[in-house]
């Protein structure tokens, strides 16, 4: 499957032929992740096409699972409206979702305190048990033992990270016990480009396709990836089902997730593939509270 899956005419005729009363709203291109290329439609909607080879089903996941999910969560999420099936003119399943409105929080950081308590709040209205059929993920739901090595490759490429601090941070976690508790709805990456902010406050939550069910503490990370500095006690106050357990699993994975953010920033201002510089003052940031 190709990097650019469509173009706007192409999309235009897909909407054309599966949903005509869309197919005059005004479309736009949006930078978007790896795994779908995403189109603003009209005011309030959003066209998401697929990149890879998994995308399309984990498109359908969205479509299946979202709708229930985000009836009862209390900040917007990009909730599936159409289902685009395969065809002639493009041969893997879309979606069209609701847009979520505000900025990116890797261009807007958040810093409003008030968030904690808001994002305790979402998460613990997402983190219901899930189904006996609910999907799990092997990666980003791995024991964090199987990511030592991945931890130890990560400081050695990048020397600017107290390393010191970091293994102090990253074996508390190891040593931490394994949730003992039901696996729950997770989000599956938060980080500071999947949430949307106004006025420094979080308003909104985007890009769902790593849904899964699975330990909490994947999600509990956001903790000190996306808060402001200080605002960790108070998110877990505000959520209180988390054990000391947990929060110390938490902050390991927030490691873990800010040496990959730090790294995809460095490359990035190096002008690589893949890389987004946006995201490198926001992994700095998150590393200094993590290893405070």
């Amino acid at each position: 499957m190709s990097d650019l899956a469509i173009d706007e005419r192409g999309l235009r005729d897909l909407l054309e032929q599966q949903h005509p009363d869309l197919a005059g709203l005004e479309l736009k291109v949006v930078d978007g992740g790896w795994t779908n290329q995403m189109w603003r439609l009209g005011p309030d909607l959003a066209v998401r096409i697929p990149r890879t080879e998994d995308a399309p089903e984990l498109l359908e996941r969205e479509h299946r699972r979202l709708p229930d999910l985000a009836s009862r969560l209390p900040l917007p999420i990009p909730v599936p409206t159409r289902l685009g099936r395969p065809s002639e003119r493009f041969p893997h399943t879309w979606l069209v979702t609701t847009w979520v409105h505000g900025t990116p929080a890797d261009l807007a950081p958040i810093t409003d305190p008030d968030s904690a308590t808001v994002l305790a709040e979402f998460l613990t209205a997402l983190h219901s048990e899930g189904p006996a059929d609910a999907p799990a993920n092997d990666g980003r739901g791995a024991p964090l033992d199987t990511m030592d090595e991945h931890f130890e490759h990560a400081l050695e490429r990048l020397p600017e990270v107290d390393a010191d601090r970091a293994r102090a941070v990253w074996r508390a976690a190891l040593e931490a016990p394994r949730q003992d508790g039901p696996d729950v709805w997770l989000h599956g990456d938060l980080h500071p480009a999947n949430v949307v902010v106004e006025d420094g406050g979080l308003v909104g939550v985007i890009d769902f396709g790593e849904l899964f069910v699975g330990d909490p503490s994947v999600d509990l990370a956001a903790a000190w990836i996306l808060l402001p500095d200080g605002a960790a006690e108070s998110f877990f106050n505000a959520y209180k089902a988390a054990a000391e357990s947990t929060v110390l699993r938490a902050r390991g994975l927030a490691l873990i997730k800010a040496l990959v953010l730090l790294e995809i920033g460095i490359a990035g201002e190096r002008g690589q593939a893949g890389g987004k510089p946006t995201w490198k003052p926001a992994a700095e940031a998150a590393l200094s509270r993590i290893l405070r």
